[in-house]
């Protein structure tokens, strides 16, 4: 159930921006190679799985996320996130991310410096294979979670967002590629 709320609240922002909402301000672009080194990959290995997630700046300048998603020895998951820097986010903006997928459902990630373990706030969205689609997320619609799990009464608190990250974790093993164009936040008006 929570899975198929995230969904929909993500599914309900594609190609949409809320109308208390202004023009977007960049928060990556893919424009060298070396802009790979504001991002990391994080995969079940950590956990003795044997997902292999890696990343690189293609030959379109968009940042290409893709492995192989293996569900042996208790994985599941391969993920990226960018390094921790201020991301300068406000009460009522939404992230909005340029995507080309596999037809799969990823995760939204945004960390904070929390001490909590593998801890986010998370938004799934569904991609279109072969297809560029802008996904929007109102940060109101992130849910905190540790291992996944939800956690109760803790509100997200946007300046306190030091970074983003995508996840697969949809429980089907085998080969998977997102490209990320641009990320950016929509800001709200005051």
């Amino acid at each position: 159930m929570f899975r198929t709320t995230l969904l929909l609240a993500a599914l309900m922002t594609v190609n949409a921006i809320a109308d208390n909402t202004t023009a977007d301000r960049t928060l990556f672009s893919f424009n060298n190679p070396e802009s790979a080194r504001q991002w990391q990959t994080v995969n079940d290995g950590v956990m003795g799985g044997r997902s292999d997630g890696r990343i690189r700046i293609n030959e379109f300048k968009n940042l290409e996320f893709f492995g192989t998603l293996s569900l042996a020895n208790n994985g599941g998951f391969a993920s990226v996130r960018s390094r921790g820097s201020a991301l300068s986010l406000r009460n009522g903006d939404s992230i909005s991310v340029n995507v080309r997928g596999d037809g799969r459902e990823y995760t939204l990630n945004l960390y904070t410096p929390a001490r909590r373990m593998a801890f986010s706030y998370r938004a799934t969205f569904q991609t279109k294979k072969d297809e560029w689609i802008e996904v929007t997320i109102p940060l109101s619609k992130f849910v905190a979670t540790s291992f996944g799990r939800v956690v109760s009464n803790a509100p997200i608190s946007p300046t306190q967002v030091s970074g983003i990250g995508v996840l697969l974790g949809d429980k089907k093993p085998g080969p998977f590629k997102l490209e990320i164009d641009s990320i950016s936040v929509m800001q709200a008006n005051d």
